[in-house]
């Protein structure tokens, strides 16, 4: 999978589940740059279909954050919430060509017929495939069980090996039939960005290495729905002192509290672009400022190591 020559069409996608913070605004800054130094367009994606960890306010903050940052895109915002007939409609074509099968399992007895449970990274234990060719229909599933059944992706190969822009060639390891479909009829996270980044020709994926392990279940989801896929790009995550991603247990490194302290945008574009490689040291910078200086092959490999003092 190479890097599209011609100008790209990227997306910032952000979760209104919570405030912004220094991770993110770091992986924005750089889908930004990749799109806009190419001439590229970027659009604002909301990803609000994840209901019970929806936050308030939540949307309104991002967009404000990203302005304050200095990050535009393209058109208007675009909200998941509003596209639910296209992931019914992905979901049905899967039903239709066998591809996905209704599953009315629990996580506990998933983790309990589970032969060699493990984390995959993304769902907790592997799935045995319990549920695979038991029903004949979802109202089957649904009248045995008494159960509202969710829908499980039927992998037929456990590896889509794809070159990463960032970390070079994957595997593309895949760990059991996954869910698409939720138990409440909402379109899990998987099928719903693969529906999305094809239906707005997306053909450049920018986000943190935390997700590396979603990129071969979207891949066979790609394949699957006869759609083409995008170039993915996965960067190392912002973790704190003791190596761990951050937390509350560092302090609070969201975007809204260093704007609350009266510490400027452009001194946190500037450790940003130091933390990529872009700069010789945290000197404040706007994001305009850094165009033609992103390099893929140039990024730090591993994580940056933030403390709250590079910006006292």
């Amino acid at each position: 999978m190479s890097r599209p020559a011609r100008a790209a069409t990227g997306r910032l996608a952000p979760s209104p589940t919570g405030v912004l913070h220094l991770g993110n605004a770091r992986s924005f800054l750089l889908a930004w740059l990749s799109i806009r130094q190419r001439g590229g367009r970027l659009l604002l994606r909301i990803e609000d279909i994840d209901g019970p960890r929806l936050k308030s306010g939540a949307e309104a903050a991002t967009i404000e954050d990203l302005r304050w940052l200095g990050l535009d895109w393209d058109g208007p915002v675009m909200r998941q919430s509003e596209r639910l007939s296209l992931y019914a409609e992905a979901a049905r074509r899967l039903i239709e060509r066998g591809l996905a099968y209704p599953c009315v399992c629990s996580r506990r007895e998933i983790e309990e017929a589970a032969s060699a449970p493990h984390e995959d990274g993304l769902d907790g234990p592997v799935y045995p495939g319990t549920c695979r060719d038991r029903f004949d229909s979802f109202a089957e599933a649904r009248r045995v069980s008494g159960r509202d059944p969710a829908l499980r992706f039927r992998v037929e190969r456990d590896a889509f090996p794809y070159r990463d822009l960032v970390r070079g060639p994957e595997d593309g390891r895949v760990s059991g039939d996954f869910v698409i479909v939720k138990r409440d009829g909402g379109p899990a996270y998987q099928l719903a960005v693969v529906v999305d980044d094809a239906d707005q020709g997306v053909d450049e994926v920018l986000r943190a290495d935390d997700l590396v392990a979603s990129t071969p279940r979207q891949l066979l989801l790609y394949d699957a729905l006869g759609l083409g896929a995008p170039c993915f790009a996965h960067v190392p995550l912002v973790v704190g002192p003791d190596g761990l991603r951050l937390a509350k247990r560092h302090g609070d490194s969201s975007l809204a509290s260093f704007r609350g302290r009266g510490i400027a945008a452009e001194r946190i574009v500037g450790l940003l672009a130091w933390s990529l490689g872009l700069r010789a040291g945290p000197e404040p910078c706007r994001p305009e400022d850094l165009l033609g200086e992103l390099d893929f092959e140039r990024l730090p490999r591993g994580p940056f190591v933030f403390r709250d003092e590079m910006l006292a």
